[in-house]
């Protein structure tokens, strides 16, 4: 193949880069190539966010959230690699510097144009909300990004909203406090708002309809990165090249590289094909293409479904949900993975394509033993599906951590029941954390099914439990802790759902607590 430079908009320009491995990261390449410093790596993993900065796409006319024709999401520069840019504009903290309008002559420097410090920045500054600083960069554009949609929209996010927004961003030394006044600060300062224009031409000039394909010489050997635009260019490479690895959003894959230091050789890269970032209904059906964002995907399940709002918002952190895929998430097929146990609860099916081939199958018959699944040489996962008829059911997602935000579940659970009066007509138990593979819990549901949903039936279920799983004891919980919330979730289904007397959200749900403790700076 003939290869092609990296090309995206970078402070006011469009960079083209050819002479890097296709798994160098953003981050290393602000840092260490383009100098741009005040990016800093912090775990090098996703998690931490300081490390955050905001890419910028061209948006589908009419799309909701778009800034001046862009699209801008927080991603984690460590994890994201860089041929993922191409036809893209990136930016970090350095951006935000701009012209006061003052020139002052000083004798060290001479004649220089005063620089000003943004909104976001200067309210920092006025709320103490910096001691190290380390964090700062990144807090700095999850609020520049909060910023320009909530000035875009005309709108002023609540506190909580801004505790959402910043929950991928952590600060060791300053406190959460003074940031969240800062980013209600922000709004009260003179206006000053990104011009979109420049950039918005250049990615036009930088759009192309055909494969990017890039390459990388070294050591005596050839890595490809390829990146089509087309669900048949994907359907035909992945068939071409079954042991090319498929990336998505990188918020796994880039930890292979950075943490495991693997050799992941030829890439094909999903990012481009917008086929696969659908999400709408279609024929009574709920399609989730497998390439739409983690966000988009949890926001239209949502919508859809009582009961998700709070998983969603603590599936992981807002960069990693804007970069990730619920279809990624599934296809890793990791025993703790948030989306599979919801999607079974469901009754979601998985989408897999093979060339022209496109077969389904039910979710929960896709996982056969730990990180293994059904996907055939040259398969892949084209999409995800959920049933709009399970509506008339009541729906739970319980997830267990020890951090509250942006923490790996030591359990995930999706429960989706429906009753007749008050007997079980339907019942969905799904766990993640509980054994190999996400799966349901057969025994539990057989003790609730056709049975009165009364106390009795759900201490049936709990013992039943106790069958279906043998959990395993690890850094984030021991097996008996497993087992002893498992069935309390069982429990908690019980007292939310049941048929008289059940107990409001306000009464269970954290979020309806958590603005009266974030407004008293707890």
């Amino acid at each position: 193949m003939s290869t092609q430079p990296i090309r995206f908009f970078h402070q006011g320009r469009v960079v083209d880069v050819s002479d890097v491995h296709p798994t160098r990261t953003v981050l290393d390449w602000l840092r260490e190539d383009a100098r741009c410093t005040g990016t800093k790596e912090g775990c090098n993993e996703g998690d931490c966010g300081a490390c955050t900065v905001v890419i910028g796409e061209l948006a589908v006319p009419g799309a909701a959230g778009a800034v001046g024709g862009l699209q801008l999401q927080t991603v984690n520069a460590c994890i994201q690699f860089l041929p993922t840019l191409h036809g893209k504009a990136l930016f970090t903290v350095e951006d935000l510097k701009r012209q006061c309008g003052k020139v002052v002559d000083t004798e060290q420097h001479g004649k220089h144009a005063v620089q000003c410090l943004h909104p976001v920045q200067q309210a920092l500054v006025e709320c103490h909300g910096s001691q190290c600083g380390f964090c700062t960069p990144g807090f700095v554009m999850s609020l520049w990004s909060s910023y320009e949609h909530h000035q875009t929209a005309g709108t002023q996010p609540s506190r909580q909203q801004l505790a959402d927004e910043l929950s991928g961003n952590l600060c060791r030394c300053t406190g959460y406090r003074p940031i969240l006044d800062a980013g209600q600060r922000m709004f009260d300062l003179p206006a000053v708002r990104v011009d979109t224009q420049p950039v918005v031409q250049a990615l036009t000039a930088l759009q192309r309809e055909d494969t990017f394909e890039y390459s990388n010489t070294a050591g005596g050997r050839t890595d490809r990165f390829h990146a089509p635009k087309t669900l048949a260019e994907l359907a035909a490479l992945r068939e071409r090249m079954p042991g090319a690895q498929v990336l998505a959003g990188s918020t796994d894959v880039g930890l292979w590289v950075n943490k495991q230091f693997r050799d992941l050789g030829d890439i094909i890269y999903v990012g481009d094909v917008a086929d696969m970032k659908a999400v709408d209904e279609r024929n009574g059906e709920l399609y989730i293409g497998a390439g739409a964002s983690l966000e988009d995907a949890w926001r239209a399940l949502a919508q859809r479904f009582e009961g998700l709002t709070d998983v969603w918002l603590r599936f992981a952190s807002p960069p990693i949900r804007n970069a990730g895929t619920m279809g990624g998430n599934v296809a890793n097929g990791s025993p703790i993975g948030d989306s599979p146990p919801v999607l079974m609860a469901l009754d979601a099916q998985i989408e897999l394509r093979q060339g022209a081939r496109v077969r389904r199958m039910p979710l929960v018959e896709f996982y056969v033993d730990y990180m293994k699944n059904k996907l055939e040489p040259g398969e892949f996962v084209q999409a995800v599906s959920v049933p709009l008829s399970v509506a008339s059911r009541r729906v739970r997602a319980y997830k267990i951590s020890k951090r509250f935000d942006c923490d790996i579940s030591a359990l995930c659970a999706g429960f989706s029941i429906e009753l007749d009066g008050e007997v079980v007509k339907e019942v969905r138990l799904a766990y993640g954390g509980m054994a190999a593979t996400v799966k349901r819990a057969a025994g539990a549901e057989a003790a609730l099914l056709g049975k009165p949903f009364t106390q009795a039936s759900v201490n049936a279920a709990k013992v039943a439990l106790a069958q279906d799983f043998k959990p395993l004891s690890d850094m984030r919980a021991s097996a008996a802790y497993r087992l002893q919330v498992a069935q309390n979730l069982i429990q908690r289904l019980w007292l939310e759902t049941r048929a008289s007397d059940a107990l409001p959200v306000e009464a269970t749900s954290v979020w309806s607590v958590m603005p009266h403790v974030v407004a008293e700076g707890a």
